[in-house]
């Protein structure tokens, strides 16, 4: 149903350029002060989109976001140490 994505941080030199972005992957978030995007593309993809992208002027540096690989359930293995805090 869904599609598997890919997260891409890409720190660029030009803003107005990096709008062009659109055409490879849906952009979640561009820094202007920054001077990053963060885009999503089709993990299937998304070695040959990258290639494309690493390619244009305006691109300076690409990174992997790991975000999907973090473990997000969490277990309470400590023990609750609030009741020796107590007054």
């Amino acid at each position: 149903m869904f599609q598997e994505r890919t997260g891409y941080i890409i720190w660029v030199s030009d803003m107005k350029a990096a709008r062009n972005l659109d055409k490879y992957g849906s952009v979640h978030y561009l820094s202007k002060r920054m001077h990053y995007v963060v885009m999503y593309v089709n993990a299937e993809r998304a070695e040959d989109i990258m290639k494309n992208v690493r390619k244009l002027s305006y691109v300076r540096k690409i990174e992997r976001s790991y975000r999907n690989e973090i473990k997000t359930e969490y277990t309470k293995d400590v023990p609750d140490k609030t009741q020796y805090y107590g007054l």
